[in-house]
């Protein structure tokens, strides 16, 4: 299956505790971290509720 990899660009601070934990969830917790992870519909869900905090890294 194709991986993914995400890059957190947008900080956690004053946002909704859901949020925080879906960051979480996806390996992310501090600014500028990059997690690969598997290409699955879960994973696109998380990443669309936290688009904002995070963008997709090519390569």
């Amino acid at each position: 299956m194709a991986k993914i990899k995400i890059k957190q660009i947008g900080s956690p601070i004053r946002r909704p505790e859901s949020q925080r934990k879906t960051l979480i969830g996806l390996g992310l917790n501090k600014m500028h971290r990059v997690s690969e992870l598997e290409d699955t519909p879960e994973v696109r869900g998380m990443i669309g509720k936290v688009h904002h905090l995070v963008e997709v890294v090519e390569g």
